[in-house]
């Protein structure tokens, strides 16, 4: 007999909306939400704008265009990018930009630590001064089938990697965003398993697509989206690429993430996004994009396939897509 053992805070199938309940709700609730939301992206960008003309790495930015990574789709707009966020720290709601207001990011240090010659915590306005930063373009997959197009500014984690000179026998890093539940709400949820944790093979880490954010659209990152300083990994779903980072540390046990904690099923290490491996509860095969609400095919690796697929040759019997 084949027994479902539900964790305390998963929701029963009758507690769940009926479809066509959901849908009717969905058509009346589309044309008052895009009033409210134009207002909310206006109060949200200003305040971005704000903080990026006082914030201390102001003069980095714009920073210039990197032409080898480019997009097959017109970028995001940031009204919208803005103001649809996955900041499980502030709720695990997508409205959460003015929420996140609330993190104080100056000042901020960055540890890195563990297998490295290097031991060292940093202040984040003296890393993002000393490190080559450029702009990308790059397409962003969230595993919720959803995606947007992105002009992320920062450095290579390469050449982070370079700086910690890290042990020989380093195989993975791990990161961890900050805890602070008397700003973060989210993080009065005892249920999770905080702080968010997130790693990575030190191949993946050395490949030229990992990158260490620190802007977006050519001014310094706005809070919600994981302000100072955050991890993107084009090629995996979002979720792998972690916020507010403050800790780095270099380790040779594999990192056990956030999300793999609460559902290794759906939510595994590699995570790289795959059209033909649906997750648990639905396809993957498509995706929408923010803004125009168009659906297109997902692509192999998230169309990265060329730079990073020979990462895994080796790791046949691995769930590389979850």
């Amino acid at each position: 007999m084949h027994v479902i053992h539900r964790p305390s805070w998963a929701l029963p199938e009758a507690a769940a909306t009926p479809e066509e309940v959901f849908y009717n709700r969905r058509r009346f609730l589309k044309g008052a939400l895009a009033v409210g939301v134009s207002a909310s992206a206006a109060s949200v960008l200003g305040a971005s704008r704000a903080l990026a003309a006082g914030d201390p790495t102001a003069q980095y930015y714009p920073a210039e265009r990197n032409s080898a990574f480019t997009l097959d789709r017109a970028i995001t707009d940031e009204a919208v990018s803005s103001t649809y966020n996955n900041f499980y720290e502030f709720g695990s709601h997508k409205r959460i930009a003015s929420a996140a207001q609330a993190l104080k990011i100056r000042p901020w240090t960055l540890t890195i630590d563990g297998m490295v010659e290097k031991p060292q915590t940093l202040d984040a306005d003296t890393l993002i001064g000393k490190m080559p930063l450029e702009e990308r373009l790059y397409r962003h997959r969230c595993v919720e089938a959803w995606a947007m197009a992105v002009p992320w500014t920062g450095f290579p984690l390469s050449e982070l990697i370079k700086m910690a000179a890290p042990l020989s026998s380093a195989r993975y890093i791990r990161f961890e965003t900050f805890e602070d539940a008397t700003v973060a709400s989210g993080q009065r949820q005892f249920w999770y398993p905080w702080p968010y944790v997130e790693g990575v093979t030190m191949a993946e880490g050395m490949n030229e697509l990992a990158l260490m954010v620190t802007g977006i659209y050519g001014k310094p990152l706005p809070k919600q989206f994981g302000a100072p300083i955050r991890l993107v990994l084009p090629w995996k779903y979002g979720f792998k690429s972690i916020k507010s980072i403050v800790r780095i540390t270099f380790t040779d046990e594999r990192p056990v993430s956030f999300w793999e904690q609460i559902a290794a099923s759906e939510y595994g290490f590699w995570a790289n996004v795959n059209p033909e491996v649906p997750h648990p509860r639905w396809s993957q095969a498509t995706e929408r994009l923010l803004g125009t609400e168009e659906t297109v095919p997902t692509q192999l690796y998230n169309g990265y396939a060329e730079q990073v697929a020979h990462l895994y040759s080796s790791l046949k019997d691995e769930p590389l897509y979850r």
